[in-house]
């Protein structure tokens, strides 16, 4: 592809034999580790150059030059960013990726150096000081620019990416890096990779900077010392227990929840002797028993829960798990970091699919789990044995599509909680199922933890299947769809659409599921425009 006809002028400089630029994958020239948890970041970065005498050094415009044309005569968006990224000839220090951990070298570096395009200071200091925005350590230079954003919009922009990543680039935007795997100057640096002496991701199921960037903006938005992003939440489930539960151990669960997180608790946990206590979510009473009676390594519930909106008291149950050496881990994909924090309440892990309000656009999968680097580095070492990784695509649009969740979830919140309360009034509506709503079971908890109560609201029509069924279909702006948290409204029967394998009677007796249920998730649209179409549809039946 032609990018200009300009002809730049190359100029040489000298260079010692292994030095190295940055590839064209835009990834940043990796930093020397010392020891197994950091990295040498007062000295200039090694570079491998085009050959062992010279490299090339480009005219001071070339990066702008190149980065317009790039974007106007390439289609493919990840192509364009790529291409923009800068050839830089200073010295500089670079964020050593916190993920880049192979099979054989899983400790992964405590580390985010000084972003160089802030253009602030000279060298950075390798000493470390706490985050202010949760509990991973990060060099001095970053904490000091973090500690201008105190929101979660600002963090939702900005984390992971305007005050460091490890790509070097005058992008706004953090380029998408298309590589399978990462090379080696030489033997000597793989050796040094293999020793914990040198960083890299080494292969693309260890570790991708486009990836880097997403988990380390969800760690600031959970407060979390580590985050590991999949290739779906219900694979993040599954890497979550299979690392963490040991053959023969027991878990805790609740009665509401997501049916593939159950199915595979009851089907797939037994066959490596996995016991399960089912409990209601607010019954501290029959799990102050289980901790008592058994042998418990995690309690693991979804708060709120699917699709009644359940709410787990996650500071209570964290304090009796850990008197008891109990993990315990919240599925929030309904709440969103925006609008609940399990980590600050208590909770060891926090787990979201990525699908829902996180990426926000219904047009992308994805998993991701926090915690602290040591949790999060055992599920590492399943993870990249077993693979779901998150294709790095993938891992942008979900960058994207986090730089608007404050203002998504906001929306939603106010949207949810007005139609909750005004369907809550209708007559043809027999009860709904909202948090944020006074006559729900939990709404004492739900006030107390959350700072929003979600953009989903169920709700039992006034009839049997088929009228429930009449109402659903003369909806005119929602989707009919299995999913839940984007720009555009979603409404699901659950009795036909999660459980139509299952009789009436066992739907109502096993997992509360009534045919006349409805699940609404309220994307962006105007609320007039939404309560008219609920209000056309419910004369039609």
């Amino acid at each position: 592809m032609a990018v200009s006809s300009t002809i730049y002028p190359a100029y040489f400089v000298s260079a010692a034999a292994g030095d190295r630029r940055t590839s064209d994958s835009g990834a940043h020239p990796r930093p020397e580790k010392l020891g197994s948890s950091s990295f040498l970041l007062g000295g200039a970065p090694r570079f491998s150059g085009l050959s062992s005498a010279t490299i090339l050094r480009f005219p001071p415009n070339f990066v702008r030059q190149l980065s317009t044309k790039a974007r106007r005569n390439c289609s493919n968006i990840g192509v364009a960013q790529i291409v923009a990224a800068s050839w830089s000839n200073s010295s500089q220090s670079f964020e050593a990726p916190r993920s880049a951990v192979s099979a054989d070298a899983v400790v992964a570096p405590e580390v985010a150096a000084e972003d160089a395009n802030l253009g602030a200071g000279g060298g950075s200091e390798s000493r470390f000081v706490e985050s202010p925005v949760g509990e991973a350590k990060v060099s001095a230079a970053v904490a000091k620019a973090a500690a201008s954003l105190s929101s979660d919009g600002s963090l939702a922009v900005h984390a992971g990416e305007r005050f460091g990543r490890g790509i070097t680039t005058d992008a706004i935007t953090t380029p998408v890096v298309n590589t399978s795997a990462y090379w080696f100057n030489n033997s000597d640096e793989l050796i040094d990779f293999k020793e914990k002496r040198h960083a890299s991701f080494e292969y693309g199921r260890y570790g991708n900077p486009t990836t880097q960037a997403l988990e380390e903006k969800m760690s600031a938005l959970e407060r979390a010392e580590s985050t590991l992003f999949v290739s779906s939440g219900m694979y993040a489930s599954v890497a979550m227990l299979s690392s963490l539960v040991p053959a023969g151990g027991h878990i805790v669960i609740t009665t509401d929840c997501y049916r593939k997180t159950r199915i595979f608790i009851e089907n797939e946990l037994p066959k490596m002797g996995i016991s399960v206590t089912v409990i209601d979510p607010a019954d501290i009473e029959s799990l102050k028993i289980s901790l008592d009676q058994n042998n418990v390594s995690l309690f693991f519930s979804e708060s709120p829960t699917n699709p009644f909106l359940r709410c787990v008291d996650i500071e209570l149950v964290s304090q009796l798990c850990h008197n008891k050496g109990v993990l315990v881990c919240i599925d929030g994909t309904f709440a969103s970091p925006v609008n609940q924090k399990a980590l600050t309440l208590g909770a060891d892990l926090v787990l979201h699919s990525a699908t829902k309000f996180i990426g926000g656009h219904n047009d992308v999968l994805g998993g991701c789990i926090s915690g602290s680097e040591e949790l999060i580095s055992k599920i590492s070492l399943h993870h990249h044995v077993i693979g779901g990784v998150l294709n790095p695509n993938a891992a942008y649009m979900i960058l994207r599509g986090m730089k608007t969740l404050h203002l998504r979830v906001q929306n939603q919140n106010s949207t949810a909680l007005r139609m909750a309360q005004f369907l809550e009034e209708h007559p043809k509506i027999i009860r709904v199922y909202y948090p944020g709503l006074p006559s729900h079971p939990e709404h004492h908890i739900a006030k107390r933890q959350m700072t929003g109560f979600g953009g989903v609201v169920s709700f039992e029509v006034a009839g049997d299947l088929n009228t429930t069924k009449k109402f659903v279909d003369s909806l005119k702006i929602p989707y009919i769809a299995p999913s839940f948290g984007g720009c555009e409204s979603i409404v699901d029967q659950p009795a036909i659409m999660s459980y139509w394998d299952l009789s009436g009677s066992e739907r109502v007796a096993k997992y509360g599921i009534k045919d006349n249920l409805v699940r609404f998730s309220f994307g962006v649209e105007g609320f007039e425009d939404l309560k008219a179409d609920i209000l056309q549809a419910l004369e039609k039946i």
